[in-house]
């Protein structure tokens, strides 16, 4: 997907906020903010897809401001928040592909960019896809010929919401959990996991710090499984936003709620709809 010119509202947010949480010198801080803005509008144009120019954005800004990890903190409370709206909602689910599928993309509706009395709202009136490929999703692991799913995960709090559909996909496949390599906004890392005190069987990472997927950065190790997949389920609109560059019919399965005009209008559906869909 490529940007619109709504996408540079949102991307200088990202520069501001992202400055913000990465030092609390002013001076420093408004060096990063010039830096990311530099970036934002050297590289901003119809060719670029949103998720690559937030990654650049978020490089110059922590190489200013010597931060690695400037959402570190926001994670914490993200996982902590997830934790008990999980709690609170899990018993609204069955123990099924279909509601565990829903589940999985409530998570989805925690983000950095929303407040808690938004999420908490979504979190209570459940999901509806807009868009809605699970039954042939649900037929394809159903044949018995998919040995390997790769699930590519989102933000931190996301995690709690994603175990229980790896734990259905399991009945019929493998499946390789994959987190960013480094740290990049809200997305989780293998340091996000153990701060969550989770456990997943097969982990790995993209091997790099891009929001979404950038083949260009990715490790071998990543490139490999995602070549071997039988099945990529791709939660969040940053790995919408990327993979859908990529001309692969049948093989990622995008999850993630809409939560911007520009990735709504491009799937046609309206603002804030669950998307579960296989192109």
């Amino acid at each position: 997907m490529k940007v619109s010119r709504d996408c540079y509202q949102c991307l200088q947010k990202l520069v501001y906020q992202t400055a913000r949480l990465a030092t609390t010198d002013e001076e420093i801080r408004a060096a990063a903010i010039r830096r990311g803005m530099k970036v934002l509008k050297e590289g901003f144009s119809p060719h670029r897809v949103p998720a690559d120019l937030g990654s650049e954005v978020q490089r110059a800004i922590r190489e200013v401001s010597g931060n690695e990890d400037p959402y570190k903190g926001v994670k914490g409370e993200e996982i902590m928040m997830a934790r008990k709206i999980y709690d609170q909602v899990k018993g609204n689910y069955l123990p099924d592909f279909y509601s565990d599928l829903r589940l999985s993309a409530l998570g989805n509706a925690i983000d950095f960019f929303r407040t808690l009395a938004e999420v908490g709202q979504d979190a209570n009136r459940g999901v509806e896809f807009a868009i809605d490929d699970t039954s042939k999703v649900l037929n394809i692991l159903q044949t018995g010929k998919v040995a390997k799913v790769l699930y590519l995960a989102d933000n931190a709090g996301e995690i709690f919401f994603d175990l229980p559909l790896i734990t259905e996909i399991e009945k019929f496949s493998q499946v390789i959990y994959v987190v960013k390599g480094s740290p990049i906004q809200n997305d989780i890392t293998r340091e996000d996991l153990r701060r969550a005190k989770v456990e997943i069987k097969n982990v790995i990472t993209t091997g790099s710090d891009s929001v979404g997927i950038d083949f260009c950065l990715a490790s071998d190790e990543f490139k490999r499984e995602f070549e071997q997949a039988n099945l990529v389920l791709a939660k969040g609109m940053g790995h919408y936003e990327t993979l859908s560059e990529i001309s692969i019919c049948g093989k990622i399965f995008f999850i993630f709620m809409a939560k911007c005009k520009p990735v709504a209008n491009s799937l046609d559906v309206p603002l804030g709809s669950y998307v579960a869909m296989l192109p």
